[in-house]
């Protein structure tokens, strides 16, 4: 019996997450639907492909109890747990 697509339920699964060719290469289907490989990586934040995108960088240091209060509160409201422009050091440079 051969698996059909998850998305446009007509072609045959050829990719992850059980999506056709076409619809794994379409722009934003991939990260509608998650992975069904019994080998990845799951849990919160570690799908990059979903969530929403972060306006503004937060300002708390990496390791310190503001900068987990911020990643708790991503987290729980689905958005990406980290933005390009967080502090990554203690030195003050990005």
């Amino acid at each position: 019996m051969r698996r059909i697509c998850r998305h446009c339920e007509e072609y045959p699964v050829s990719r992850p997450k059980g999506l056709c060719y076409r619809c794994s290469k379409t722009p934003g289907v991939r990260g509608m639907y998650p992975t069904t490989s019994k080998y990845a990586r799951r849990g919160v934040g570690r799908n990059d492909d979903a969530g929403v995108t972060l306006p503004l960088p937060t300002d708390a240091l990496p390791g310190t109890p503001e900068k987990l209060a911020v990643l708790m509160r991503r987290a729980a409201s689905g958005k990406r747990l980290w933005h390009p422009d967080d502090p990554t050091t203690g030195d003050g440079k990005a």
